[in-house]
């Protein structure tokens, strides 16, 4: 018979300290005022699901608008109508076709329900995250960039930075349709909107100075 092969005595077991359990943050319990105190977050929840209705209004509205300027194109009258009076637009002279102002200042009036759609999309999904509850998107393929980094002061500088987007729309549409605003009008629109931009970079530097700089490589200790 062929030898067996030798057999190593078992060695013995290290016995290894046991780890503290580690507490799940969702499994913490709290005392029942902070807890209520701290569950009154969600009463922030019909908010958010009222913006994702009005921004289905908007929804609503672009198609609209942009059937409307379809129809024009191809001489229906009825839809030219309701664009110029949509836009305000005024003409000395009959308006029985498209131009090229009418068409701009449709397309800034869609422009801009995307930017207030963008800006309802930022809002929701970043005060939701910001200040309801963790969506937990980290290894979703769609998870917006800016919202690995979000918080209450970089919300309000990127909510900041819509607003003004939204204005120069507004002021845009003002000053191609000039003709029917008065001198009153066009001189409080600019100051609003240098207003708006005094008050971004307001926030901005506000956010700066109350954020520390990070600390630089190499730096000495």
């Amino acid at each position: 018979m062929p030898p067996q092969p030798l057999r190593h005595p078992a060695q013995p077991r290290r016995h290894l300290p046991k780890k503290s359990p580690m507490k799940d943050p969702v499994q913490v319990k709290l005392a029942p005022l902070p807890n209520l105190i701290f569950a009154s977050r969600w009463l922030q929840l019909p908010l958010y699901l009222g913006l994702i209705l009005a921004q289905a209004v908007y929804v609503f509205h672009f198609w609209v608008e942009l059937v409307h300027l379809i129809e024009a194109a191809f001489g229906n009258q009825a839809a030219l109508a309701k664009l110029v009076t949509s836009i305000g637009y005024k003409s000395d002279l009959p308006v029985t076709a498209l131009n090229e102002t009418i068409i701009m200042l449709v397309v800034l009036a869609l422009i801009d329900v995307v930017m207030i759609s963008n800006l309802l999309i930022m809002v929701i999904v970043g005060g939701y995250e910001t200040f309801v509850s963790r969506l937990r998107l980290e290894d979703h393929p769609d998870q917006p960039e800016w919202l690995s980094h979000v918080n209450a002061s970089v919300l309000k500088v990127k909510l900041a930075t819509a607003i003004i987007g939204i204005s120069s729309i507004h002021l845009l549409k003002t000053f191609i349709n000039a003709d029917n605003y008065t001198e009153k009008v066009l001189l409080w629109q600019t100051t609003i909107h240098v207003v708006f931009l005094l008050s971004a970079l307001a926030i901005a530097l506000t956010d700066r100075l109350m954020t520390p700089p990070p600390a630089k490589d190499g730096a000495a200790h």
